[in-house]
């Protein structure tokens, strides 16, 4: 396991299931858990011990409104923590934006952007972290860019032609 992924509730599963599919792809294994924060921190310092003694080399934090789980999570380990704040509630995603990209000094956790697409950003920030030691992650991340780049191209081809 290199990835652990944690999520604040099952219903922030939703966010990031389209986007383990990019771990997959790239053969990266990961776990994911359901833990709080603030309804269960003994557990969630029992499931960062479990991923660090199982070889977890990134930790991925998906949580909404207070979304305190990044920071918790980096103030436990020493690990790289990515934290997504889930869009929606009474803010919009607001309050969890800010509560994860808001962490003191010595206490540092990415913070992509809100919902889905930083939840695929994560996944691919991980994998970045990762290629730093394994050349065929490198390899794999580059040949995703480089098939970005023909997609792009070919959308805009297809514009061209329908205009």
């Amino acid at each position: 396991m290199k990835v652990g992924i944690l999520i604040g509730s099952a219903s922030d599963l939703d966010m990031v299931k389209d986007s383990l599919g990019i771990l997959k792809e790239f053969e990266v294994p990961f776990i994911l858990e359901v833990t709080s924060a603030h309804r269960t921190p003994g557990r969630t310092v029992e499931l960062i011990r479990k991923f660090e003694d199982r070889g977890a080399e990134v930790l991925i934090a998906v949580a909404g409104k207070a979304a305190h789980l990044g920071g918790f999570i980096a103030a436990h380990t020493i690990l790289p923590v990515i934290g997504v704040p889930v869009e929606g509630g009474s803010l919009g995603g607001m309050d969890s934006l800010l509560s994860t990209v808001q962490m003191p000094r010595g206490v540092p956790v990415a913070c992509m952007s809100l919902g889905k697409a930083g939840a695929a950003n994560a996944m691919i920030l991980a994998i970045q972290i990762l290629s730093l030691k394994d050349k065929n992650l490198k390899n794999k991340l580059q040949a995703y860019r480089k098939k970005m780049e023909f997609q792009v191209k070919e959308s805009s081809e297809k514009i061209q032609k329908d205009l």
